[in-house]
C-alpha cells in the first residue's frame, strides 16, 4: 500500500480518505474523532430484560489509520464523548495514555517513529 488510509465509521455510514504522510493521516484522525465527540449522546440501553449498557460502554463512532509496513491504529468514540486510542487492526491493544496526554496524541506517540 503506498500512502496512508484513514477511515470513519459513524454508525452505518463509513467515510474513506487517502493521505501521502503519516502527519496529514494523523491529523485527520484527530479532527474526524473530534467532530465524533461533539455530535456523541448515546442513552443507556437495555435494563430489565436484557443487559444494560451505559454511554461509556457504546461506542458510537472509529477513526482508523493504516498505512505501510503494517502501520495500524486508531481511536473509538464512546457515547459519553470518551475516546481510546488502539493498535492493530483484527486484534486491538489499547494504548494507555500517559500524563494529561489525549487518546489522539497517544496514537501518534506510538505510530510515528
Amino acid at each position: 500500500m503506498k500512502g496512508y488510509r484513514v477511515t470513519v465509521r459513524a454508525g452505518a455510514k463509513v467515510e474513506r480518505e487517502h493521505y501521502d504522510h503519516a502527519t496529514q493521516a494523523l491529523a485527520a484522525v484527530e479532527r474526524h474523532g473530534r467532530e465524533l465527540e461533539r455530535t456523541a449522546g448515546a442513552r443507556a440501553v437495555g435494563g430489565k430484560l436484557h443487559r444494560r449498557f451505559d454511554p461509556v460502554q457504546q461506542v458510537v463512532g472509529r477513526v482508523e489509520v493504516s498505512g505501510p509496513h503494517g502501520v495500524s491504529g486508531g481511536v473509538d468514540v464512546r457515547g459519553d464523548s470518551s475516546t481510546e486510542a488502539f493498535t492493530g487492526r483484527l486484534r486491538r491493544d489499547l494504548v494507555e495514555q500517559q500524563g494529561d496526554e489525549s487518546a489522539y496524541a497517544a496514537l501518534r506517540r506510538v505510530l510515528t517513529p
